[in-house]
């Protein structure tokens, strides 16, 4: 049984995570050195969560300033701390909005790491989030994209055990989705696809914390709900491990 002063605690929310995304600290620094070597002066991060990412662009390139852009106050909360710990405050903005339709940019530098949903309102957002992004992109400048792909197509179990709704043509294959870029205006500079082991790591980090409370608190009122998201979760990504990929895109707006 639990007692009285376990019944008040609650667990921690993603402190294993450091990127909100299937991506390792050694692609992260290829990324970030390849992006600083084009000296953007602004940056923006669309859907930035904590803005991991970009901090580490505004800590490569100081000349640099950057915008990130997200409607969850906690993680942009968490942005702001990291940004002070690492003496970029004065050169980062965290905001709370909407990404649909924004007037913000053009910038130098646009993130948008598994976020198109939040420049689109279709069912499948990319072609959409993509006009948006050459949009938002300064001529010469780049665009990181990180979205998801079929690594195969999926079966029709598959797909019912994924997330609610989940269909085929959320998803498009990483050839289509290079050429969704370039239909879009862009020419792919770098293609890249996460591992299995950064998906494995991403998951696992993404529930560790819940699941070692869990695991210590069976009795808390909480623990039930709690359960059944995690064995909900857990099921998903079994269902969609090996399936759906995650691409890293960086593409160099065509100019007009």
């Amino acid at each position: 049984m639990t007692t009285d002063s376990a019944q008040d605690t609650r667990p921690t929310r993603l402190s294993r995570l450091t990127f909100h995304g299937p991506l390792s600290s050694g692609r992260a620094a290829a990324i970030v050195e390849r992006l600083a070597a084009t000296r953007p002066r602004t940056v923006l991060d669309i859907g930035c969560g904590w803005g991991e990412l970009l901090l580490r662009v505004l800590d490569a390139v100081p000349e640099a300033r950057g915008t990130g852009v997200d409607v969850n106050e906690e993680d942009l909360a968490r942005g702001r701390r990291g940004a002070e710990a690492r003496g970029l405050a004065g050169r980062v903005e965290f905001v709370a909005e909407s990404a649909r339709g924004t007037g913000r940019g053009p910038a130098d530098l646009v993130l948008c790491l598994g976020a198109s949903q939040a420049l689109s309102e279709a069912d499948a957002p990319t072609a959409e989030a993509l006009r948006s992004l050459r949009r938002l992109v300064s001529d010469g400048g780049r665009v990181l994209l990180g979205e998801g792909f079929w690594e195969r197509t999926p079966t029709e179990a598959e797909l019912a055990g994924m997330w609610p709704g989940a269909g085929a043509a959320d998803h498009v294959s990483l050839a289509a989705l290079l050429d969704l870029a370039v239909e879009a205006g862009f020419r792919p500079e770098w293609t890249e696809t996460a591992t299995l082991a950064e998906w494995e790591d991403f998951e696992s980090a993404y529930q560790a914390d819940q699941e070692v409370w869990l695991a210590g608190h069976p009795d808390h009122p909480d623990a039930t709900e709690l359960r059944e998201r995690l064995d909900r979760h857990r099921k998903q990504w079994m269902s969609y491990r090996g399936v759906l990929g995650m691409a890293y895109l960086t593409l160099v707006p065509v100019l007009r």
